[in-house]
Parts: structure tokens; sequence; C-alpha cells
């Protein structure tokens, strides 16, 4: 049987399904939970085996699981969180034209002997039982997979610019895996590589993307620090990193006090006390943590994959590339390691896993229960992400703890004292409001 839908339906259909995507996309991580219902659990005591702050709190909070050292699974708590962050990285990078993709895992070793990058020791190898040598890696960059991708669709001038980036799974053989999510074996990033027929074309993209970095570390609560470092095994030219002053850093900074000009240790001249080359202000040496770095790499690997183009004039040249690398874990790590205090997280509300936290305390009182019930239903109406602490068997103080551990923006608690009100506590705030159920919903659905 056939049916035909008018061109007038099928507008009208296809205009609707349009306006439920653009809503979904708008907010698409906006979550209701139980507490009852979440398989995992806020643990009594922190971790004995991990140092750093972020491990152990994220560990005891039931939001990262330690598999390995440097190998953690993301929990249903801390992937919404990675999930927020992803959304932030995906919204700039669009915003600058990026095109995401997805690249294997599985480098074949052909792509890296290209640019003779096969024996660099930051690797793990892969090779099939039944192989007495390793023909792939697990990817810890992807420069050479995409070149080659790109030299199958340019040829001229006019296949240029593009920009093309990816969130997905690193590995690398890290032999100091030892700071949480800060550094790792296995590893969540996002990285792009734009591709360019001039210097001047790529120096302007260059800027364009260091500032969707600067906005995407403001949107994560992190005041980021645009530094001077060496290229590594990435590139041979000084590159950028975007790093967050931190006592708890691996790196170290040379940071002007007045302008905001650094450069990291490992490359600098300056020492703590000089002037700064830029302004003459007082520069200091600080700790710090990388959270994302800017990488030009001019033509070392179109070179290598024979990624070449016909230019106005007819002639042949190289295309000119550029790589811009964030790790999502790092981000995650250097959040809590800002926003923490002696009870536990204090996520920032741009990603944290949900807005508001909703305690109902047990009461003989049912008329209790249905409010806190009826307020959860209210929330999810209205958008607002909350994850709703039903449980009957936890006393008010347990309550209270583990919501100060886990670190909602909001708390809310709905008790017999309040007389059908809600106390309402900003989480790092010590004073709490009592008020009408109706505003404190308005209240949220409007942040």
């Amino acid at each position: 049987m056939c049916i035909y839908f008018s061109p007038q339906y099928l507008a009208t259909l296809v205009g609707a399904f349009t306006f439920l995507l653009c809503q979904l996309a708008k907010n698409p991580y906006n979550k209701v939970m139980l507490q009852s219902e979440l398989f995992t659990r806020v643990s009594r005591e922190f971790p004995k085996d991990e140092e750093s702050v972020n491990a152990r709190l994220l560990i005891r909070g039931g939001f990262i699981y330690k598999n390995s050292a440097g190998v953690y699974s993301f929990l249903p708590l801390g992937w919404l969180v990675m999930q927020k962050i992803a959304a932030i990285i995906r919204e700039e990078m669009n915003a600058i034209h990026g095109q995401e993709l997805f690249m294997p895992a599985l480098v074949e070793k052909k792509y890296l002997d290209a640019t003779g990058r096969w024996d660099v020791k930051v690797g793990f190898e892969a090779r099939g039982k039944d192989e007495d040598k390793a023909s792939f890696i697990l990817g810890w960059t992807h420069e050479e997979v995409l070149t080659e991708i790109a030299s199958k669709f340019v040829n001229s001038y006019r296949d240029l610019p593009f920009a093309a980036y990816q969130i997905q799974t690193k590995f690398r053989n890290e032999p100091r895996a030892k700071s949480g999510l800060l550094r790792g074996k296995e590893f969540i990033m996002k990285d792009l590589y734009s591709f360019h027929a001039t210097q001047k074309d790529f120096e302007d993209y260059y800027e364009k993307a260091k500032e969707a970095y600067f906005k995407v570390f403001k949107r994560c609560g992190l005041d980021a620090v645009y530094t001077l470092a060496a290229g590594g095994d990435f590139t041979a030219s000084n590159t950028h990193e975007f790093q967050v002053v931190s006592a708890v850093g691996e790196d170290s900074i040379l940071l002007c006090q007045k302008c905001g000009y650094a450069e990291n240790k490992e490359i600098s001249k300056l020492k703590s006390g000089d002037k700064c080359p830029k302004c003459g202000g007082a520069v200091k040496e600080e700790r710090s943590i990388e959270v994302g770095n800017i990488f030009p790499l001019g033509n070392k690997y179109s070179k290598s994959f024979n990624l070449r183009f016909l230019n106005k004039e007819g002639k042949t040249e190289d295309v000119i590339m550029g790589s811009y690398g964030i790790g999502l874990g790092r981000v995650m790590g250097t959040i809590v390691e800002i926003y923490h205090d002696e009870r536990g997280l204090i996520w920032p509300e741009s990603v944290a896993p949900f807005a508001v936290h909703l305690i109902g305390l047990a009461s003989e009182d049912k008329k209790v229960g249905l409010l806190a019930r009826k307020t959860y239903e209210e929330l999810q109406k209205n958008g607002v992400s909350v994850l709703y602490d039903d449980r009957n068997d936890k006393s008010a103080g347990e309550k209270f703890a583990e919501a100060d551990l886990m670190g909602m923006p909001f708390r809310a608690v709905i008790s017999e004292r309040n007389r059908g009100k809600i106390e309402v506590k900003k989480r790092g705030q010590e004073k709490s409001s009592i008020v009408a159920s109706a505003a404190f919903i308005k209240l949220l659905a409007n942040q």
C-alpha cells in the first residue's frame, strides 16, 4: 500500500521535526535521576593509593573508577561531566568552522614511518597474537592519518582552507601516571587540524583557535594563561600551551603579573623577578596545569604525504597545517583541583552533572514526600537537570554530607520543618534560603 503526503504536509512535518531536534540540541544533557537507582555510590573513605585531589574526590564521590595506573572508567556521574565539557568544546570548534569526524584508534605503522615517528617512545604497539612484530599502534596522535585523508580530497586552492576535529580516546605510555586525570595512559582528547593555502591564512586561523580556546576554558570555569612552549614530538617549531595556575601543577611558567605574558620554564630564559619582555612588568614563577595546546605544523606532514595543491598561478605548493588539542579529562581534573573545599567537590554550573541535588527527608507527614516528588517532576518538566535523593534508609546528616561531596551547584531540601517550602543552598556558600516551591522551580528554570 502506498500512502501519499502532500508537499505542504511534508514541509510541516519536516519543520516540526527540525524544531524538535533544535530544542534537543540546545540542552542535550538535561538529565534527571533518582539516587536510589544510581548503581554507584559515595565511598566512606578516600582511596589509599591516590595522592592527587582530583582522583581522591572523584573516586570517593562515585564519578570515576581506577582500573589501572593512569587508566580510569568514567561512571554515570563522571560521564555526564565529560559530556558537558565535550558539548562546550563542540560548540566552540563548530563556531570556527571545524568539521567533526572520527578516526581509527588503531594506526598502521606506515603512517608513522612516513614521518619518522614510529620509534617515538610514547605509544603502545599493537600486534595480533600470531604476529612477531607490531604493525599498528594505539593512536597517540592523528596528524598523519588525517593528512593522508586530506591528500585524497585537496587538489586546488579552492579546496582550502578547512579544519576537522574529533573527540576520541588516545593512548600514551606515560611513566608518571600518578596525578589522577591530569596524567593518564588512556584519555579522551579533542584534536583539531587545520589546512591552509598560505601562511597568512594559517596565522589568522591560529588566532581564531586561540580565542576559541579561551572561550572553552572560561565556560568551564578555568582562567587559562596563553604560554609560549617548545614543540616536542609534534613539531620542530615553538608552540603555545594553555596553562591554569595551580599549586599542584607539574609545569612551571614564568608569568608577567601585569600583562599576562607567559613562557614555559622549559624554554624560557626568564626567571622570577625579571622584567617582562613585553611590558616591563614583574615576572613570577608559577606552578601550573596544562589543559590545551596549539601547534603550528608548517609543511612537516604535508610533505610526507604529498599533500599539495595548485595555487592561483597554477603552481604546486605544500599545504600549511596546524594542530590544536584539548584533553577533556585534564580539563575535568583541573576543575576539581580548582573547585573544591574540605567537604568535597564544587562543580561550576556549566559542567555539573546535575544543576540541583534535591533531598527529601523522611517524615511521617506524607505531604513532605508528595511535595518532594512533585518538585522533582516539575523540575523535570521545566528542563532542569536534577538528582533526587529519594532514599529512605539514610539520615539527614548522611544525605547532606554526600551532597556536599558530590558538589552539585544547588542543594534543595524538603522536610517537615520547612512547612511546604524548600530550603535552598548554593554549594560553597554557608547561608541557605527558604523559598516557595514555585519560586524555586522558576529560579532554576531560568538559570
